[in-house]
C-alpha cells in the first residue's frame, strides 16, 4: 500500500543543509493501523508529509497505492491526494465561516460535486460520527471533541484508502482522545489504512504497529505481541511515576 525505500530529506536554509529522513525503508500495508512516535526533531511529522504527498523528498522512491510519487507538478499530486488520502490535524484546519456541513463537505466541492449530492453525503457521515444535530452550527460553537469528528468526517467523505493522522489527539483531553482513537479504530476495521503521528504512548498502543524514529532513522519497529509488552513497560512508567508523583494517573490502557 504505501513502500518506502531508502527516502531521504533534507532542507537549505542559506549556506546550512539539515538532514531530517536518513535513508528510510519503510511498508505499510492496506488496511493496517500504525503509529509514528519520535521526540520532536526526529523526522515524524516530515515523513506523515512525505506519506501525504504534501511535501517531497530528495532520494529514494515512495509508492503509494503501486503508483510511483515522485517529482509530481502540483496538479498531478493534488488529484492522487484527493484519490486516495484524508488527513486529520491537530488543529482540526476548519473553515471558521463554514458551518460543520460545509466544512465536512468541502472536499467534494473541490470534485465538482453538485451542492445538494455533497450536502445530503456530509449530512451522512456527520450522522456517523454522531454530530447530525450540530450540522448548521459554526467551529466556534463546537468542542474540541466535536470538532475532531467533524475533521474526521470531512477525512472520510471523498472515500481514502489511507488516512493520516497528525497529533489528532494532542489538542483533547484524555477521555475525548481515547473516544477519537475508538472512531479511528472503527475506520481502521473497515478497511481503511489508518496512520497517525503521536507523543502519546497510550495512544500509540492502541494501534497494531508502532514505528519509532529517532534523528531521522527508523529505531525500531513494534508489532502485533510486541504491543502486549510495550503497554506492559508502559503501565510500570505510569506505577512508579505516580510512587514519585502520586497524583490520580489519567491514563487508561485497554
Amino acid at each position: 500500500m504505501l513502500i518506502l525505500n531508502n527516502v531521504h530529506k533534507s532542507y537549505v536554509t542559506g549556506n546550512n543543509s539539515l538532514h531530517v529522513l536518513k535513508g528510510i525503508d519503510l511498508e505499510i500495508n492496506k488496511g493496517e493501523f500504525v503509529s509514528i512516535m519520535g521526540s520532536s526533531g526526529s523526522g515524524k511529522s516530515t515523513l506523515l508529509n512525505i506519506l501525504g504527498i504534501l511535501d517531497s523528498y530528495d532520494q529514494g522512491s515512495y509508492y503509494l497505492n503501486g503508483a510511483l510519487v515522485k517529482d509530481m507538478n502540483e496538479k498531478k499530486a493534488a488529484r492522487l491526494r484527493n484519490e486516495l488520502v484524508g488527513f486529520v490535524f491537530q488543529s482540526f484546519n476548519l473553515i471558521s465561516f463554514k458551518n460543520a456541513m460545509e466544512n465536512v463537505a468541502l472536499p467534494l466541492y473541490y470534485k465538482g460535486v453538485p451542492r445538494k449530492k455533497r450536502n445530503k453525503l456530509a449530512m451522512e457521515y456527520l450522522e456517523k460520527m454522531g454530530l447530525k444535530e450540530w450540522a448548521e452550527h459554526m467551529p466556534n460553537e463546537l468542542s474540541g471533541g466535536q470538532k475532531q469528528r467533524v475533521a474526521i468526517a470531512r477525512s472520510l467523505i471523498s472515500k481514502p484508502k489511507v488516512i493520516l493522522a497528525d497529533e489528532p489527539t494532542g489538542a483533547l483531553d484524555t477521555q475525548t482522545s481515547y473516544e477519537v482513537m475508538d472512531i479511528l479504530s472503527g475506520i481502521n476495521q473497515e478497511g481503511i489504512t489508518v496512520i497517525i503521528v503521536t507523543h502519546e504512548h497510550d495512544i500509540a498502543a492502541m494501534t497494531q504497529k508502532i514505528i519509532h524514529l529517532k534523528d531521522g532513522n527508523i529505531d525500531n519497529v513494534i508489532v502485533n505481541g510486541e504491543l502486549s509488552e510495550f503497554k506492559h513497560q508502559y503501565m510500570k512508567k505510569l506505577i512508579s511515576e505516580a510512587v514519585v508523583n502520586p497524583e490520580p494517573s489519567v491514563f487508561s490502557i485497554q
